[in-house]
């Protein structure tokens, strides 16, 4: 079975930290770029980190400095390591992938939802206090 799946969601107080990660079965997670999304709420799904076969990240400008994306790919998983969490990265995350042919990625603008050849289930976080 070719899929992906989200683990490591939970519930996060403001300023702690939490990791996610997306591990794939059934293909080679190394040959692909992938992306983790977030659906918030009443709010579009917005990407927020990709990570490309070449090894590239790209962060949009909300999390920069306080998520970190990065591969492990002798395991076919990525991580998204979420520090100095806030209460509006409440969110069920969702990793994407798409064969990685362009071997950069780049976190879509706006909140479009591209084309991707994989998507997991998702995993959510809260906020706690």
């Amino acid at each position: 079975q070719l899929q992906l799946v989200e683990s490591g969601g939970g519930s996060v107080q403001p300023g702690g930290s939490l990791r996610l990660s997306c591990s794939s079965s059934g293909f080679t997670l190394a040959s692909y770029n992938v992306d983790w999304f977030r659906k918030a709420p009443g709010k579009e799904t917005e990407g927020i980190a990709c990570i490309g076969t070449s090894g590239n990240t790209d962060y949009r400008d909300s999390v920069k400095g306080r998520f970190t994306i990065s591969r492990d790919n002798a395991k076919n998983t990525v991580y998204l390591q979420m520090d100095d969490f806030k209460p509006e990265d409440a969110a069920v995350y969702h990793c994407a992938a798409i064969r990685g042919f362009q071997p950069r990625c780049v976190v879509p603008e706006g909140n479009s939802v591209p084309l991707r050849d994989y998507w997991g289930q998702g995993t959510q976080v809260t906020v706690s206090s």
